[in-house]
């Protein structure tokens, strides 16, 4: 059985266009292992996105649980279909009894996965909680993944992210790897 970083390597490698996360691939493997540790444990994964993402957090919801996996359901949702008034979040207070909402809700706890611009209001939530797992563009922050808006790929990099990242979730789930 291979580890994760090993096994992440060769799946990059199999795939065209994907040379550029082999570089970055010290960066990405261990902050993916250390989040599907949460998975197995069975967090929740609240899913935030700043509203030029905000369709690719769709995207993970439709595509996580799709019919077509072989593997148990998942709790992935987003932020948006648990609380209507998210994008109208804005203090600090505000953010606290949202957090105490889904910490209620979700007993064995929850990961916010933030998709988006680092100065986005909605970044807050993530930021304020060191087990959050952020795709942040133009902006550097620890337990995050870094892109870039001025990327051309952008786009094609995150559904390549999320397809690796799917793809991992499987290899776990299914004992082909060890984290």
């Amino acid at each position: 059985m291979l580890d994760l970083f090993k096994w992440n390597l060769e799946l990059i490698r199999t795939q065209p266009c994907m040379s550029w996360l082999e570089d970055r691939r010290e960066e990405w493997t261990p902050l993916l292992a250390s989040r599907l540790k949460f998975l197995l444990d069975g967090r929740a994964f609240v899913i935030i996105c700043d509203d030029e993402t905000e369709w690719f957090g769709n995207y993970i919801v439709s595509k996580v649980n799709h019919t077509a996996n072989s593997r148990p359901l998942l709790p992935f949702f987003t932020l948006k279909s648990l609380y209507k008034n998210y994008s109208n979040i804005s203090t600090i207070e505000e953010m606290k009894l949202v957090d105490d909402m889904l910490n209620l809700s979700f007993a064995n706890g929850i990961v916010y996965f933030y998709i988006g611009k680092g100065d986005c209001r909605r970044s807050q939530i993530a930021k304020n909680h060191e087990d959050s797992y952020m795709w942040l563009i133009d902006e550097r922050a620890q337990n995050s993944f870094y892109l870039s808006r001025q990327d051309e790929m952008l786009d094609m990099k995150l559904i390549q992210l999320f397809w690796i990242f799917n793809k991992s979730i499987d290899a776990v789930l299914f004992n082909e790897v060890v984290l």
